[in-house]
């Protein structure tokens, strides 16, 4: 297999050498370098950033629970995965577990709020998810918006406390 793999390279190198990618390259436009340049001069010029950036704009209650539903997601499917693969891989099942957790005598405080604390995300991606396409005019916006958060601290404190 060596033998095999050395002829293999040996052929890709004659078939794809670096003469024959440049020689196939095109050379950049004069008119779209310079049009290039005038872009990045009058962008210097006007100490644009170079890309949008969350302080470029003025924050509002959309645009934070927007940011928000990513997180808690993101946060969400993170956290589906670690649970997933310490199921399968650490030694033991659930029960052990829980026995453990119980062994370690943990104030009734900590334990509601490490609950209020994991239902917290799933509470409000769940709320804030509802996409009616109805209510999309800005003052709506911020009427569901305060909705959403309400009701997130609502049903997370209802859950935390079973």
């Amino acid at each position: 297999t060596l033998a095999v793999r050395h002829v293999g390279r040996h052929c890709l190198r004659a078939h794809f050498s670096p003469q024959l990618c440049i020689r196939n390259a095109a050379p950049l436009g004069t008119r779209a370098k310079q049009e290039m340049e005038q872009f990045w001069n009058k962008n210097t010029g006007l100490n644009r950033p170079v890309s949008p950036h969350v302080t470029t704009y003025s924050w509002s209650l959309p645009m934070a629970m927007a940011i928000c539903h990513h997180g808690t997601g993101t946060a969400l499917r993170a956290g589906a995965s670690l649970f997933g693969m310490s199921a399968l891989l650490l030694p033991g099942n659930f029960e052990s577990y829980s026995e453990l957790m119980k062994s370690l005598c943990l104030g009734p405080a900590l334990i509601h709020t490490a609950k209020f604390a994991l239902v917290f995300p799933l509470m409000y991606h769940t709320w804030n998810g509802w996409d009616l396409g109805k209510g999309l005019k800005i003052p709506q916006l911020y009427q569901s918006g305060v909705a959403v958060l309400v009701l997130t601290v609502l049903s997370s404190v209802g859950l935390a406390a079973i």
